[in-house]
């Protein structure tokens, strides 16, 4: 059987984004699941906050120089890459000047919610994206940890959904109690609407509430964790309402098993035959 792989679009991981409960998840899932015999590949924002001299960031130049078209303008994608040592993992990072100053993650230097917060989460969804589509590299599931990942799944599932790379893949969400105050931005619809995109398919997002992308990305995921111990009860809601593969919150030790026995859950039903396939045969 084929060595499956699983592609991990993170919002943080540890040592880059500093010690916090998503960034160590987001470095231990991926090392404990590659050393049970999955191919994997990390993506993370190269946000302004990560020191590319001490990590040892160098640009991927045969990956590099793409445009990404948002809100009608071109923007440059750049691609660098990093090891984490001690892991043995390679960490791809998505870049561009613009969407990732110096010294900035989230919020300006003032503490102020960075105002084209929305242009860069689609910038980084895409970007990651576009950039496993030019390593052609297929992957089996594709696991989306925090709300700036929340975009992926309804790109795989609309946008991508007839490309050959992707057509099998299962998508995994993971929801952390990670927040922000009031909303994204006030037309990130609009945005997204220059997009093959119709306004139902992004209706949920018009008000884009934390709670509200984490629902968008639950209403286009093949499976849901609960990756804090307590999370919003409206969006908790929504996810056992939804009837999708749900994982409870699997505790902060010893939680690798929990992950790779809803990898294998999501991954039977796919290679199960469909009905026409069954009538073919």
């Amino acid at each position: 059987m084929d060595k499956k792989r699983v592609l991990y679009v993170s919002q943080e991981i540890n040592p880059y984004t500093g010690e916090t409960d998503m960034g160590q998840i987001s470095s231990v899932l991926p090392q404990k699941i590659q050393e049970a015999g999955r191919d994997i590949r990390m993506f993370l924002p190269r946000f302004g906050t990560i020191n590319q001299r001490r990590h040892q960031l160098h640009e991927v130049i045969r990956l590099s120089g793409m445009n990404l078209i948002i809100d009608d303008f071109d923007h440059q994608l750049i691609i660098k890459v990093a090891s984490i040592q001690k892991l043995r993992l390679q960490v791809y990072f998505i870049d561009n000047e613009e969407y990732f100053p110096p010294k900035q993650m989230f919020h300006d230097l003032d503490g102020k919610f960075l105002s084209n917060n929305d242009e860069r989460i689609i910038f980084y969804c895409k970007g990651v994206i576009e950039t496993v589509r030019k390593l052609g590299w297929a992957p089996d599931i594709i696991h989306c940890q925090g709300w700036f990942a929340s975009l992926v799944p309804m790109y795989i599932k609309k946008l991508y959904a007839e490309d050959p790379l992707f057509e099998n893949v299962k998508v995994v969400y993971s929801v952390f109690e990670n927040s922000f105050k009031g909303v994204l931005s006030n037309n990130i619809v609009e945005k997204l609407l220059f997009e093959d995109l119709d306004k139902k398919d992004i209706a949920r997002i018009k008000k884009p509430t934390i709670g509200n992308l984490h629902k968008f990305a639950v209403d286009y995921s093949d499976a849901i964790v609960q990756s804090s111990p307590t999370i919003n009860n409206s969006v908790l809601e929504h996810i056992k309402s939804s009837g999708k593969e749900f994982l409870d919150f699997p505790g902060s030790d010893n939680y690798v098993d929990a992950y790779e026995k809803l990898y294998n859950k999501i991954l039977d039903k796919k290679e199960q035959p469909t009905v026409a396939e069954l009538i073919d045969n």
